[in-house]
């Protein structure tokens, strides 16, 4: 997916309706529905989540046994917590990574990826000089197990031994660029004949058989696998399988622990908060209210949109701009079949392609429908209480079983996709050749649907010229 570019001038105009965003999810979510009001349990759900996000005292009360205890009977304990008692209790590398969180994605209904995961770091050249960075990278580590233990013999020489792990897998993790340039590096094999297609020292083949079922799918021999980064992949398995397993035990769980120390009570909370003002420049931490606004959101957009299309969103804007594109495609279509400099085969596949295009606008139309069954079955496993951190982590495993579903399902590309109308934003998407406005972007100043047509036309025009840019440029593909 590709976010439409608007010209640099207008960058703190986004920022500007991004607040406002935000102020508007912050009075939805936070406001009770007027008496008498029968909501969808998606929408109750997404409150009840909102609401244990800002509940301090009870993030407090909470404390952090909920994650202790599944880092300790789940997934082996965390060697840094114990000092130098800890001892691996029959280490296995692959029902470990089975049982962390996994950035597993399937691109359609055909196939599986696997390919490299993140870095701490997120960029291998944060590694390669000592500065301020690596610096307050290790002592969030530092600080996080200080925080959880009383035993703090082992944490200097754990903390060192963990950054070096990460630092020599760094080194063959690829850069944006290089995944583009290589490309025709990746291996297309199915699941039966992936040990022969890619061998290495880890058995990929069980790992994605056990972890398609947790999402209940059962692998057949004849799905797809589309292995990238074969490089990093065959690498980091060897590095992973000859390093100590006290060092990869302690490296694996504090990735698990870096992204849930946000999530926990707030002396957790600001040891990554002091980490990530040197690491992302913040000077300030935004408000509790807008942090869980937008970690709801991010999670249960369609459900926040809901709430959104029905107080803020002029519906106006929506059937206005369905006409507006319907006149622009109109257009393009009379140029593409008046051009002289193209052959009648070169303008028949134009045409095609321009016909091809396909528009979300504003919502879905379940998001505002009566009929709120689409809308339930999204969220049916969105089921949460007062406790923000089983919260996270209940999200977290339905994400992941979602995430390992999408293989058994048939691939709608007209689809509104992942992104919800609650964003500031406009996207195109070259796979699909859809084009989306969400709600949140058609408002002043990008859409004023009491302006004249050539006036509205403005945002309009530059997303639809952008798709015809790919078409053009794939014209005789």
């Amino acid at each position: 997916m590709k976010n439409i570019h608007f010209y640099s001038g207008v960058q703190n105009i986004f920022n500007l309706l991004d607040t406002q965003l935000d102020l508007n999810i912050i009075d939805l979510l936070s406001s009770k529905p007027p008496n008498g009001t029968v909501e969808p349990n998606a929408i109750i759900n997404a409150r009840r989540l909102y609401d244990s996000c800002i509940n301090e005292a009870g993030i407090e009360t909470d404390g952090v046994e909920s994650v202790l205890s599944i880092v300790n009977n789940e997934l082996g304990g965390w060697p840094i917590l114990q000092g130098h008692t800890w001892s691996p209790p029959n280490f296995n590398l692959s029902d470990l990574l089975l049982k962390l969180p996994t950035n597993q994605e399937n691109s359609s209904v055909y196939d599986i990826e696997l390919g490299q995961g993140t870095l701490g770091l997120q960029e291998t050249e944060y590694y390669n000089n000592e500065t301020d960075i690596t610096l307050a990278y290790r002592q969030f580590m530092a600080d996080l197990a200080t925080a959880l233990t009383n035993d703090t013999s082992a944490i200097i020489t754990d903390v060192i031994a963990m950054y070096l792990l990460e630092k020599n897998i760094s080194q063959y993790h690829w850069t944006e660029s290089e995944q583009r340039l290589r490309d025709n590096e990746t291996i297309r094999t199915t699941v039966g004949n992936l040990a022969q297609s890619f061998k290495v020292d880890f058995d990929f083949t069980n790992y994605l058989r056990q972890s398609y079922l947790f999402g209940g799918v059962n692998l057949m021999d004849t799905d797809l696998v589309a292995v990238s980064e074969v490089a990093y992949l065959a690498n980091v398995s060897s590095i992973l399988q000859h390093a100590p397993s006290r060092v990869v035990q302690n490296y694996l769980i504090w990735r698990f622990m870096m992204n849930r120390a946000s999530n926990m009570p707030k002396r957790i909370r600001s040891t990554r908060e002091q980490f990530d003002r040197v690491f992302k420049g913040t000077t300030a931490e935004p408000s509790r209210a807008n942090t869980c606004a937008n970690y709801v959101n991010d999670n249960m957009g369609f459900a926040v949109s809901r709430l959104y299309v029905n107080k803020y969103f002029d519906d106006n804007a929506r059937n206005q701009s369905k006409e507006l594109i319907k006149n622009i495609r109109s257009s393009m279509m009379t140029m593409l079949q008046k051009a002289t400099w193209m052959d009648k085969e070169s303008k028949e596949k134009a045409v095609d392609k321009a016909q091809a295009i396909y528009e979300n606008i504003g919502y879905p139309d379940y998001v505002a429908s009566d009929n709120i069954t689409q809308l339930e079955k999204m969220y049916a496993e969105y089921i949460f209480n007062t406790s923000y951190i089983n919260n996270v982590l209940q999200m977290q495993r339905v994400k992941t079983r979602e995430t390992f579903r999408t293989l058994r399902e048939p691939v709608d590309h007209r689809a509104w996709g992942d992104l919800p109308p609650t964003v500031v934003n406009a996207f195109y998407e070259p796979s699909t050749k859809a084009i989306s406005f969400p709600a949140a972007i058609l408002q002043m100043p990008y859409f004023n649907k009491d302006a004249p047509n050539e006036i509205r036309l403005t945002t309009t025009y530059e997303c639809i010229t952008g798709s015809k840019k790919s078409i053009g440029a794939n014209i005789l593909t």
